[in-house]
C-alpha cells in the first residue's frame, strides 16, 4: 500500500513536472523577441511555438499506450528526460533552425508530461482524492502565466535568454527523482508488441492536420491547400482505424471509443477551445482595451486558476454523491454564465468586474475539466487508462489548436469590419499600432473600440460553443456498471461502482 508520504511526494513530483511544461510557454513568449533579435530570425518566430505544439500533440497518444505497456513511472521519466535534453540544447542554440529543432524535441518530452501526470493521478489516488490533486495540477498553468513573464524578463535582464532553458534542469531532475523513488508499480517483464504501423499512421495524420493551421496564413488560406490537407488527414485516419482494429496492442484501442467516452471527448474538445480563447483574449482585452499592464492581466488568469482549484474540490466531491453527469452539466452551466458575462465587457468595465467574470468561468472550467478526466479514466480498466487519458488529452490539444486558429481569424476579420464601417479601408489588424496609427490615419480611441468590438463578437461565438457543450452534457447517460480498477495489492480486482 502507498503511504501518505508517498502520495505527497508523488503529488509534488507531478506538480513540478506540470509546472515545467506550463511555464515553458509563458517564459519563451516573454523572451522570444530578444531571442529572435539575437539569432536574426523574426520571420521564423511562429515555428518556435508550432514545433513544440506539434510534437507534443503527436507524442501524446504514443506515450499513453507505452505507459500501459511499460509502466507510467518509466515513460514519464523518459519524457521528462527528453524534455530536459531539449531544454539544454535550446539553451545552446546558435541560430533559429537549431532552436526550432530543439523546441520540437522539447515538445516530444512535454507530450509525456501532459498525458501521464493525469494518468498517474488516476492510478495512485482514490476517486475522492483525485479532484483535489487534478485541481492542484491545473493551478500550475495559472501560476506559470504569472511567474513565466517575470522569470523570463529577469533572466534576460540579468543573464541572457539562454538561461530560461537551463533553469529547467534542477526542477526536472527533482521530479524524476521523486517519481522513481515514490511511485511503485508491478509490471511483468516480457516482450511487448508495439503498434508501429499505428504510430506512423497517426503521426502522419496529425502532422498533415496541424500543418493546415500552421501554414494557413502563409498560404493565404488557400482553399485547395486546406481541402487537400483535410482530405489527406481523413484518409490517414481511416487507415489508422483499420490498423487499430487488427493490431494486437493498438495505440488507441477501438473498444475505448464508447458512446459515453465519445461524448466526454467531444465536450473536452469544445471546453478546451473555449479555455484557450479565454486565456488568450482576456489578457488582450485587459491590456489593450482597459489599458492595464501585462502583470495586472496575469492576475486575472491567476484568479481563474484559484477558482479552478476550488471547483475541483467542491464539485469533485459531488461526483461521488450525484454522479459525473450532474457535475458536468452544473460545471458547464456555470461556465456558460461566466462567458455570457464576458460578452458585456466594454471600454469602461471595472477591472474587478472582469476578475469576477473570469473567476466564475474558472469555476466552470475546473469542475468540467476535472470531472471529464475522471469520467474517461473510470470508464476503462487499468491497462487501458493510459490510452484513454492520452486520447482525451489529444482531443484537448486539437480543441485548443483549432480554437485559437478560428478565434484569431474571427478576431482579425472583426477588426477589419469595424474600420470598414467607419470608412477606414485597408487597415491591417497585425499592424494596428504601426504605420497607420503613427501617421494619424486611425486614432488610439478607434483602435480601442475596434478591439473591444472584436472581443465582444468573439465571446458571443464562444458562448455558442459552450452552449453546444452543455447540450452534449445533457446527453451523457446515467448508468451503473463494473469498473475494472486495480488496488495496490491486487491489480485484478473488479470493483462495482457507479460510473456516471
Amino acid at each position: 500500500m502507498r503511504t501518505e508520504t508517498d502520495k505527497k511526494n508523488i503529488t509534488i513530483a507531478l506538480m513540478v513536472a506540470m509546472f515545467l511544461a506550463a511555464v515553458e510557454g509563458t517564459v519563451v513568449t516573454t523572451a522570444i523577441s530578444t531571442i529572435a533579435k539575437d539569432l536574426n530570425g523574426f520571420e521564423n518566430i511562429s515555428f518556435v511555438f508550432s514545433a513544440y505544439l506539434l510534437m507534443s500533440a503527436i507524442s501524446t497518444p504514443i506515450y499513453g499506450k507505452l505507459a500501459d505497456l511499460y509502466g507510467r513511472k518509466n515513460m514519464i521519466s523518459i519524457g521528462i528526460g527528453i524534455f530536459l535534453v531539449g531544454s539544454t540544447l535550446c539553451g545552446f542554440s546558435q541560430n533559429m533552425t537549431m532552436l526550432i529543432v530543439f523546441r520540437a524535441l522539447q515538445g516530444l518530452g512535454a507530450g509525456a508530461i501532459f498525458t501521464l501526470t493525469y494518468t498517474i493521478v488516476g492510478d495512485v489516488f482514490t476517486l475522492e482524492e483525485r479532484p483535489k490533486i487534478q485541481g492542484s495540477l491545473g493551478t500550475m498553468w495559472g501560476v506559470a502565466s504569472l511567474v513565466g513573464p517575470f522569470v523570463g524578463g529577469t533572466f534576460i535582464d540579468l543573464l541572457s535568454w539562454h538561461w530560461i532553458f537551463f533553469i529547467n534542469l534542477p526542477f526536472g531532475i527533482l521530479s524524476i527523482f521523486l517519481i522513481q523513488r515514490n511511485l511503485k508499480e508491478n509490471f511483468e517483464k516480457k516482450k511487448q508488441i508495439i503498434d508501429y504501423a499505428g504510430i506512423v499512421t497517426l503521426s502522419a495524420a496529425m502532422l498533415v492536420f496541424f500543418n493546415v493551421f500552421l501554414s494557413a496564413e502563409v498560404m493565404n488560406f488557400n482553399k485547395l491547400f486546406i481541402g487537400i490537407s483535410v482530405a489527406g488527414t481523413l484518409s490517414l485516419l481511416v487507415v489508422f482505424y483499420r490498423i487499430e482494429q487488427k493490431a494486437a496492442e493498438p495505440i488507441i484501442p477501438p473498444d475505448i471509443l464508447t458512446r459515453t467516452s465519445n461524448l466526454v471527448n467531444i465536450i473536452s474538445f469544445l471546453v478546451s477551445a473555449v479555455m484557450i480563447g479565454v486565456d488568450v483574449y482576456i489578457p488582450i482585452y485587459i491590456q489593450n482595451v482597459l489599458g492595464l499592464s501585462a502583470t495586472v492581466s496575469g492576475f486575472a488568469l491567476v484568479s481563474m486558476s484559484v477558482s479552478w482549484l476550488i471547483a475541483s474540490v467542491i464539485l469533485g466531491k459531488l461526483i461521488i454523491t450525484r454522479g459525473g453527469k450532474i457535475v458536468t452539466i452544473l460545471s458547464t452551466a456555470i461556465l456558460l454564465i461566466g462567458i455570457l458575462l464576458m460578452t458585456t465587457m466594454g471600454i469602461d468595465t471595472p477591472y474587478l468586474l472582469v476578475i469576477a467574470y473570469v473567476t466564475i468561468a474558472g469555476f466552470g472550467f475546473g469542475g468540467a475539466m476535472t470531472t471529464l478526466t475522471i469520467l474517461i479514466q473510470e470508464a476503462v480498466g487499468y491497462r487501458k487508462r493510459g490510452a484513454a487519458t492520452a486520447t482525451n488529452s489529444l482531443l484537448k490539444t486539437l480543441g485548443q489548436t483549432i480554437g485559437i486558429s478560428i478565434f484569431g481569424s474571427v478576431f482579425n476579420l472583426e477588426i477589419i469590419q469595424y474600420f470598414n464601417q467607419i470608412g477606414k479601408w485597408g487597415v491591417n489588424p497585425n499592424d494596428l499600432y504601426g504605420s497607420a496609427a503613427q501617421t494619424g490615419a486611425i486614432s488610439g480611441e478607434q483602435i480601442v473600440h475596434s478591439l473591444n468590438n472584436s472581443v465582444n463578437s468573439l465571446f458571443l461565438i464562444i458562448t455558442v460553443i459552450v452552449g453546444v457543450a452543455l447540450g452534449l452534457a445533457l446527453l451523457l447517460p446515467r448508468m451503473k456498471g463494473a469498473l475494472k480498477t486495480e488496488s495496490d495489492d491486487d491489480k485484478t480486482d473488479n470493483i462495482k461502482r457507479e460510473l456516471l
